[in-house]
């Protein structure tokens, strides 16, 4: 037979997910606009409010999510991957041509438009990605999801650092680099990543669980290794060359986890893998026709497939959807501001808050989903809690951050990294498992319509109206505030936000146990009969 690496065998399944492992790795380009925000401010003779609408305009791009959600349900991952690659490229294309000064500065609104367009080719690709990967490995839900986070939370570093080191920061490579390198990551998922059967014997869950911990641990080998080249100053040419090497080696090496399943398939199966492609393939065609011959029968119950409106017409959906806003509204509202927040407690550099914020945000992804995912197959636990004791340890890290006590804002910003990590990768099985996965794109994308919406709320409305409230005026017609009271009436409301989410959680948890106990309980009756088939 060869190696068979074809997308719809054992080792193409996981090559297909080790490419939408780079697409997540280079999805975060929304993310890196103030690595090149002076550079339009001055070529289009910006005002600060002007550059600062500019940002908004790249964050409606998310809002139009929906789109990719809708197309998720009728289109191949290919095409949506490709669309989302192609929009990417033109966006961001665009900025490049304007900066690097080949063409003359676009008008204003035009600028406006391809902004929006650069922010909205995430949401087709992160669709795509998402929703095939989670379908693919439907029994590991939580660390697909945390994984797959935990690297759209490291692309902002790894974008960063590419440039700095090949580029010395050059704000018109950096744009290039935003252009060309998700186009050509997601030519690789488009060859690679298909949608195919999930594993259907204990021994193929169990073998899914390992590779998912190798990667783990390679995700966050990578962390470390960003975070020591950020924290360790200044760097010559030849280091910084060495450094990108070794990264790129490092983004690479979950290639190793598809070569070993070929090279194992072909030692131990054989020609037998035909057989066992198809002995997987049948019967989940007949559960998939069951489930047709019962669909529309009885509104469905929790856990069951809704459509959308099924979905938005339970009160699981909403408690989801406003415990969610609770928790990355107000976390965004900290990572909007936490430049302003630094200089009003006298911080000169507040780079390494930024930093911290980051990292621990990876880390509470990539955490949360392996955790979430033990304790469901351990003891049935509600994915759900993992919010809850996110939400109050967030509530926690404001009235912290509010008492401005020595340190209190390297704390906070750490605590605030954690559970906006956690609550991005435990919301997006949640639903799933709550809602089912067929028409999963389009639940997914409204639950994410939280992020412009908290920052609109939290950042744009809360903080920026409360700063100004305790601000004194300048002579530049701007206005400035210094000391701890500048944003403590932020922090105790975004405190008491927290805490209503933290009882919304805890309500879903309460609402979804039965759901869990059934998972629980079908994953270790399979665990039983495999072990006796054997």
């Amino acid at each position: 037979m060869g190696f068979k690496l074809s997308p719809t065998s054992p080792a193409g399944k996981w090559l297909g997910f080790v490419t939408a492992v780079w697409v997540q790795a280079i999805s975060g380009n929304n993310y890196t606009f103030s690595n090149y925000s002076d550079a339009l401010k001055s070529l289009m003779g910006l005002t600060q409010l002007q550059l600062n609408s500019l940002s908004v305009a790249k964050d409606v791009g998310k809002a139009f999510g929906i789109l990719a959600g809708l197309a998720s349900d009728h289109l191949s991952t290919p095409v949506i991957l490709l669309i989302g690659s192609i929009e990417g490229f033109i966006g961001y294309g665009v900025q490049w041509l304007v900066v690097s000064g080949r063409i003359q500065p676009l008008p204003y609104w035009a600028m406006s438009i391809f902004l929006c367009m650069g922010g909205n080719s995430t949401t087709w690709m992160n669709t795509a990605i998402l929703v095939t990967c989670i379908r693919n490995f439907r029994k590991n839900r939580g660390p697909v999801s945390g994984i797959l986070k935990g690297y759209v939370g490291l692309s902002t570093a790894i974008f960063t650092d590419l440039c700095s080191a090949l580029f010395a920061a050059d704000p018109a490579k950096f744009l290039l680099m935003l252009a060309i390198i998700p186009m050509i990551v997601c030519l690789a998922a488009i060859i690679f990543l298909r949608e195919i059967p999930p594993s259907s014997t204990a021994a193929e869950e169990s073998d899914e669980t390992k590779y998912f911990g190798v990667i783990n641990v390679l995700a966050v080998v990578i962390a470390l290794y960003l975070l020591a080249f950020d924290v360790s100053g200044t760097h010559g040419r030849l280091f910084s060359q060495i450094f990108v090497a070794i990264l790129l080696i490092l983004l690479v090496s979950p290639v190793s986890i598809p070569i070993y399943i070929s090279v194992k398939n072909f030692i131990r199966l054989g020609a037998e893998s035909v057989d066992v492609e198809q002995t997987v393939t049948e019967p989940l065609l007949k559960v998939e026709t069951a489930a047709v011959v019962e669909e529309g029968r009885l509104r469905p119950v929790l856990g069951e497939e809704h459509t959308v409106l099924e979905a938005l017409r339970t009160a699981d959906f909403w408690i989801l959807f406003v415990s969610f806003l609770c928790g990355v509204g107000t976390g965004l509202a900290v990572m909007n501001n936490m430049g302003q927040m630094g200089l009003a407690l006298g911080y000169v550099d507040v780079s390494m808050f930024v930093s911290l914020t980051s990292i621990w945000g990876f880390f509470g992804r990539i955490l949360s989903g392996s955790i979430s995912e033990y304790f469901i197959k351990r003891a049935g636990t509600p994915r759900p809690v993992w919010n809850a004791a996110s939400q109050i340890l967030m509530a926690v890290g404001y009235v912290l951050m509010a008492l401005a006590l020595p340190g209190s804002l390297y704390i906070g910003s750490i605590i605030v990294g954690i559970c906006y990590g956690v609550r991005l990768a435990v919301t997006v099985p949640t639903a799933s498992e709550l809602f089912g996965l067929k028409y999963y794109g389009l639940i997914y994308n409204i639950l994410i319509l939280n992020l412009p919406l908290g920052s609109f709320l939290f950042s744009g409305l809360l903080a920026g109206f409360l700063y100004d409230a305790e601000a004194t005026s300048t002579a530049g017609g701007g206005n400035t505030c210094i000391g701890a009271h500048c944003y403590r009436l932020v922090f105790v409301v975004m405190a008491i936000v927290c805490v209503i989410g933290f009882g919304l959680d805890v309500l879903l948890s309460i609402r979804t146990k039965s759901i869990y106990s059934k998972i629980y309980g079908s994953r270790k009756s399979k665990k039983s009969s495999g072990s006796n088939g054997h």
